[in-house]
């Protein structure tokens, strides 16, 4: 199969994930005597919570994008480890929310941030598990052929940008 039906129904999917997370908005109520740049500034957990969002999925997309247009072909594991992949990114939205309601919470803020976090691992587990798969296990469907070492390299980027290693010039990094 080639590659159009599996990035346009990504595409789709990632934009759906974005467009929940600002469904979460709600414009704050205000009394006679109340202030909106005050209200506003009460919600800065949901703000910060999309925002680091909605950066993650663009960069995710961005990634996802540079990953499969290496394809001349996608086959069955790689449609399902691309499904995964998707099914982690929809959870954000969910996440995110949670985390922001429960932040300033004094109960279930940790069980928060742990959901919130372990989306996020779960996403960058899956993305890595398709990237490996296609880049080593999957070569001969690479639409151009990149050395072995290089193939290698792309992956030790991703490992190393995830544990805080110097991210340097970013286009060198493109999953």
């Amino acid at each position: 199969m080639g590659t159009n039906r599996l990035e346009s129904f990504s595409d789709g999917v990632i934009a759906v994930a974005i467009t929940l997370l600002v469904l979460g908005f709600t414009v704050p109520v205000i009394g006679a005597h109340g202030s909106l740049v005050r209200a506003l500034a009460r919600n800065w957990p949901e703000d910060a919570a999309y925002v680091i969002s909605f950066m993650t999925i663009g960069i995710i997309w961005i990634n996802h994008h540079v990953m499969i247009s290496r394809l001349r072909m996608a086959d069955h594991t790689i449609l399902i480890l691309n499904l995964l992949l998707l099914m982690s990114i929809g959870i954000l939205p969910f996440a995110t929310a949670l985390m922001a309601s429960y932040l300033r919470q004094s109960n279930g803020q940790d069980v928060a941030a742990a959901v919130y976090s372990g989306a996020f691992l779960l996403m960058s587990i899956m993305f890595i598990l398709l990237n490996r798969h296609i880049l080593l296990r999957k070569s001969h469907m690479l639409d151009v052929q990149i050395p072995i070492q290089q193939r290698r390299r792309i992956l030790g980027r991703i490992t190393n940008l995830r544990r805080g290693g110097s991210g340097g010039d970013a286009r060198k990094y493109s999953c």
